[in-house]
């Protein structure tokens, strides 16, 4: 059978095939990047801090699937400007410092990083109306000591009930705290919030936007109310939001009102790793010991029994422990 081309016909020559052109590892270098960071997320699309004033940006392909949150460093090119209209696109996320993380549920083995780069996690809570959620305030305490975050207790509402009654609950565990009222003044807030990054989380209607607010009077965050019926918040923070404190060298990331903080990237030796005088104590824990109420022969409980160990502190460390496998809703 003969060739229905010649030589000369140009169906002769077979077209080029997918994927032919040479791959290169050569990588763009982006020397013409500029630092940012990531003050909220929105659909996709990110606003940034670049030199004092706010860009819009997207997310460069070569990223793939890498995340990028509030509070994230990155760097930046395209249209910094911050003109209406422009767009530019991150390239590079920095190494995190902290990683604020939570679960969905208790079983859900997928992690997502709330924020990044924080130092300080500021748990605000009511003393009433609506009333506290112990179980709820010592999951975000988990996950503060996991991610490596100073936690501060924040208690509203001072003027409706006593803080006593719940404080006496954390002092064993050495959480700063401070107390607020409604009108009331704010300035030990400031100095706990002064020269760090802090998330304030906590459920909706505890009066964390009022909070915010009053300390940032430029941020026109929206405000709920309590359901007398339910005595839950209504949600009115959608999506976190990093703000800068004035004249206090800090900022603050306000974050939605939460319901449940799911702890299954939480380890029994990674939380002990929190309390350095405790983790001392297990040093001859048997292999695979959580260090919990029912464990045989936890170096905690021996510690307890010679003396050598505050009991108050280790029933609140194992409380702590226990709040990673008791949901909160």
């Amino acid at each position: 059978m003969t060739n229905r081309y010649g030589e000369h016909d140009q169906e002769h020559y077979e077209r080029p095939r997918r994927r032919t052109r040479p791959r290169t590892k050569e990588r763009p270098t982006y020397d013409d990047a500029v630092d940012g960071v990531v003050v909220t997320v929105d659909r996709g699309r990110y606003t940034l801090l670049v030199d004092g004033r706010k860009v819009m940006a997207m997310k460069a392909r070569p990223l793939g699937r890498k995340g990028v949150v509030v509070g994230d460093r990155v760097r930046v090119v395209g249209d910094v400007s911050g003109n209406d209209g422009s767009l530019s696109r991150i390239v590079e996320v920095t190494e995190r410092v902290t990683t604020l993380r939570r679960t969905a549920d208790d079983d859900d083995p997928v992690e997502r990083i709330i924020v990044a780069n924080a130092e300080q996690l500021v748990i605000v809570t009511a003393l009433a109306d609506p009333e506290p959620q112990p179980r709820l305030i010592d999951r975000a305490l988990v996950a503060a000591f996991d991610a490596g975050m100073q936690p501060l207790l924040c208690l509203t509402k001072a003027d409706l009930a006593d803080p006593e009654t719940l404080l006496s609950t954390y002092r064993s565990l050495g959480v700063h705290w401070v107390v607020t009222e409604r009108g009331g003044d704010l300035d030990a807030v400031r100095e706990r919030l002064s020269g760090k990054t802090s998330v304030m989380v906590g459920s909706s209607g505890v009066g964390k936007s009022t909070l915010v607010n009053a300390l940032v009077p430029t941020a026109h965050r929206d405000v709920g109310v309590v359901n007398t019926v339910t005595g839950r918040g209504r949600h009115t923070s959608t999506s976190a939001y990093m703000l800068e404190l004035p004249g206090a060298d800090g900022w603050i990331i306000d974050t939605p009102g939460i319901r449940s903080f799911g702890l299954a990237h939480v380890q029994p030796w990674t939380l002990i790793e929190a309390f350095p005088d405790l983790d001392e104590m297990t040093e001859d824990c048997p292999r695979g010991c959580t260090h919990g109420d029912d464990e045989p022969e936890c170096g905690l409980d021996v510690a307890v029994t010679e003396g050598t160990a505050d009991p108050e502190r280790v029933s609140s460390f194992r409380r702590l422990l226990a709040a990673r496998s008791v949901s909160v809703y």
